[in-house]
């Protein structure tokens, strides 16, 4: 990740040149408006309240930085596996 960051901080200093870059098509123009749209519905997420105990999430919290996002992963993992799933108490 640095690496890339490091990168884009390199390429934001070089000047961009248009003119080498082809005319797009109305087509490919509609595609990118497309491929975008799909994307950003896709980086889209709910909010919800849950209610956890306290232990859980002070060792969520311990992962640091982006410890929801790890939960939201442990969350899908077990909704996606229905072995998980069938040891969880009703």
């Amino acid at each position: 990740m640095k690496r890339i960051q490091a990168e884009l901080r390199e390429a934001k200093k070089r000047p961009i040149n248009l003119e080498d870059a082809p005319e797009l098509s109305p087509e490919a123009l509609k595609e990118f408006a497309h491929l975008a749209a799909e994307r950003d519905r896709k980086k889209k997420r709910q909010v919800v309240t849950l209610r956890l105990a306290p232990g859980d999430v002070a060792k969520y919290k311990s992962l640091g930085k982006g410890y929801t996002g790890i939960m939201a992963d442990v969350l899908r993992y077990a909704v996606d596996n229905p072995e998980i799933l069938s040891q969880v108490r009703q």
